[in-house]
């Protein structure tokens, strides 16, 4: 994004710039799900097209990361502190991250995730993707935050939405439990250094839903205060 065009959108909400570089982010995130497809059907081509997408997708993100920490105004006259708009960005950016991350762990050792952990590996990972999803949601509420003077009814909806992905890192806890006992249950029978990546790749899939609680936990903290 030219240099000029981004100080118009600053120009017109300081915050919209932080709303596009989470819908870049969940977009990137969300790029896990035909990565697996392609991963569970052990069809590597394909897995590898798919990474490249996520990976196209996390540059975009730090780009805008990058002009939105350059740009953004020393001075901004609005009920949120430029360090806090940084912070929030940085918890945002380490979504895309980790899902690069993901992938790329995967694809590099082409590792396959066991058959009988396909179902429950599928529902943690769509249960992860929840928390980007409302992450993204409550973000994108912050532009009606700023016209209500972050209070009232909207204060109230955005309270909620953050409630609700509290809720939705907890699920991702209790499957994550499962799933290990799953896989403690396969080991006897998988390569040892397999299994060692794929707990890796279990904790790395549950940070997305983390990250995406700290990006709350981050915008409840800043309208405390």
């Amino acid at each position: 994004m030219p240099i000029n065009t981004f100080l118009g959108v600053f120009a017109k909400s300081p915050l919209k710039p932080l709303e596009d570089h989470i819908n870049i982010v969940h977009k990137c995130s969300h790029g896990l799900l035909p990565f697996f497809k392609a991963v569970y059907e052990q069809d590597w081509k394909t897995a590898q097209e798919q990474q490249k997408a996520i990976s196209k997708l996390e540059k975009q993100a730090d780009e805008i990361k990058r002009e939105l920490r350059i740009n953004l105004p020393q001075g901004i006259f609005m009920p949120i502190q430029r360090q806090d708009v940084l912070d929030l960005l940085t918890q945002q950016d380490k979504i895309a991250n980790k899902a690069k991350d993901i992938s790329g762990r995967i694809l590099g050792r082409q590792l396959a995730i066991p058959k009988e952990l396909h179902k429950s590996f599928l529902e943690y990972l769509n249960r992860c993707l929840d928390a980007t999803s409302q992450a993204k949601k409550v973000i994108n509420e912050l532009d009606d935050l700023l016209e209500t003077g972050f209070r009232g009814r909207e204060l109230r909806l955005v309270e909620d939405m953050i409630e609700r992905l509290d809720k939705i890192e907890d699920d991702t806890d209790r499957l994550q439990i499962s799933l290990r006992r799953g896989l403690l249950a396969l080991e006897k029978d998988l390569n040892p250094v397999d299994v060692m990546f794929l707990y890796s790749i279990i904790d790395w899939v549950g940070e997305l839903a983390d990250i995406s609680e700290r990006v709350g936990s981050r915008l409840e903290l800043m309208l405390a205060n």
